[in-house]
């Protein structure tokens, strides 16, 4: 019997790019993670998997710390619980000097399970429940005022509790980004701000000791950082001479990029993003030199979250399948798709191979595992030749992906630690069906059915 007609398909191979940036990563093959053989970590907790390398997420701390600190004299960081939360991450930081900076009840607990004194929490977010708010005065938590309701709220509960409140408000400013972050906080430009520190001048039971401000997030152009820090001084002077507020801290926030390249950028994130030095000068310049006392500077609180995590943290992946496209375009599946990588949304992710592939690229797609159309790692890469079993490495994934991952269709998979001397701990078990479906309960009813 004849074999069946299948048309042909002509496909234009490429042997790498001409470009100054030299080999494209995923050419580039890596067999190990700090020294950890890929195939071991994928034999003994299967894939994917998210690997994460103590090393240098302690390395990212200290740079971090040491450019800014270079610059001014009192800085303290607080780790942006948000972008990345699972416990064991989150005690690297702290084990570095990191306070924690949380947005919500839910990372408040966290932080406290981990044995984060409350002084040591800073407590931001458009919305804090009367408990939480509650449990946050008794323990002396660092509380950045939203919205004038919940000045109000914190009035009511500092006077029910019988307590003096020193609070902080978050200001908004225009600094010429389009569109402007506005949603959060009183803004400065229309006298909102003014007009809430006024508010807390006259209580009784609140005193305002802090201002924070967070202008947007992966800001690529350090001067906004400068208008920022600017206009915050401006305002605490004012509110000195007009309330005679002596400032405790001025809080800039995050919004730091890492190396990941946006789906916008033409060239990679390598060749466009400033140094964290000129990002340092921006912040720390008009606060440096600002109207303060020499003898009594106020701490300037950072929250960095992505610029932290997102470099140490990888997701290993395994084709499960190939298929060519009708406009010819090569599709590979792999085991990973934006259930665990939901960066990938707005980030051209690099990836390496896992394995010896050779240097002749071929136009391709990367799906995930998905029955769902938008699951889709990268619309279009240039890979080298790989089967169903090969391994692909995605790198700078720490942030923001095990804090928005879903157990949409697929488990959640394993999460395992690199510690400094190279030994493996799982900081985190893949889920089972029976984990992800104990909270829910079924009448007795409907649990009798012939089909």
């Amino acid at each position: 019997m004849p074999e069946p007609y299948e048309p042909p398909t002509i496909v234009q191979h490429q042997i790498g790019l001409m470009n100054k940036f030299g080999r494209l990563p995923s050419t580039i093959p890596i067999d190990n993670i700090e020294g950890v053989k890929i195939d071991d970590l994928v034999s003994r907790y299967g894939s994917p998997l998210f690997v994460v390398s103590e090393n240098q997420l302690r390395r990212n701390y200290r740079e971090f710390y040491s450019v800014f600190s270079m610059r001014y004299p009192q800085v303290q960081i607080a780790y942006s619980y948000k972008t990345n939360y699972q416990p064991a991450i989150c005690a690297i930081f702290h084990q570095e000097g990191a306070w924690a900076e949380v947005v919500s009840g839910f990372e408040y607990e966290i932080a406290k399970l981990l044995g984060v004194p409350g002084n040591r929490i800073v407590f931001n977010g458009p919305y804090k429940t009367k408990e939480e708010l509650s449990r946050a005065i008794q323990e002396g938590a660092i509380i950045n005022i939203d919205h004038i309701d919940e000045l109000y709220m914190i009035e009511k509960l500092a006077k029910e509790l019988g307590k003096s409140v020193e609070v902080g408000i978050r200001v908004n400013v225009n600094t010429g980004m389009f569109p402007p972050w506005d949603r959060f906080g009183f803004n400065y430009e229309s006298g909102r701000a003014f007009e809430a520190a006024q508010r807390i001048a006259m209580s009784n039971e609140l005193k305002l000791v802090g201002i924070h401000c967070h202008i947007g997030t992966y800001i690529m152009d350090p001067e906004l950082y400068r208008k920022a820090s600017a206009k915050i001084v401006a305002f605490a002077d004012l509110i000195h001479k007009k309330l005679s507020v002596e400032l405790k801290y001025i809080d800039l926030g995050g919004g730091f990029p890492s190396k990941n390249t946006l789906h916008t950028m033409w060239l990679p994130a390598e060749q466009v993003i400033p140094d964290l030095e000129k990002y340092a000068e921006a912040v720390t310049s008009p606060i440096f030199y600002g109207p303060f006392d020499s003898q009594n500077m106020p701490t300037l609180i950072l929250e960095p979250g992505r610029a932290l995590v997102d470099e140490g943290v990888y997701l290993i992946t395994t084709v499960v399948g190939t298929k060519r496209l009708p406009d010819g375009k090569k599709g590979l599946v792999l085991d990973a798709g934006v259930n665990l990588l939901f960066t990938a949304f707005w980030y051209r992710h690099d990836f390496h191979v896992a394995q010896e592939s050779g240097v002749i690229l071929d136009r391709a797609a990367l799906f995930g595992p998905l029955c769902m159309n938008i699951d889709v790692i990268r619309p279009e890469a240039s890979v080298p030749p790989v089967k169903v079993g090969d391994k692909l490495v995605f790198h700078r994934v720490g942030a923001y992906n095990l804090s928005q991952w879903l157990q949409f269709i697929r488990h959640r998979p394993n999460v395992v630690l690199i510690q400094e001397d190279q030994s493996l701990y799982l900081i985190r078990e893949a889920e089972t069906t029976e984990y992800v479906l104990k909270p829910t309960k079924v009448p007795e009813r409907l649990k009798k059915f012939n089909l």
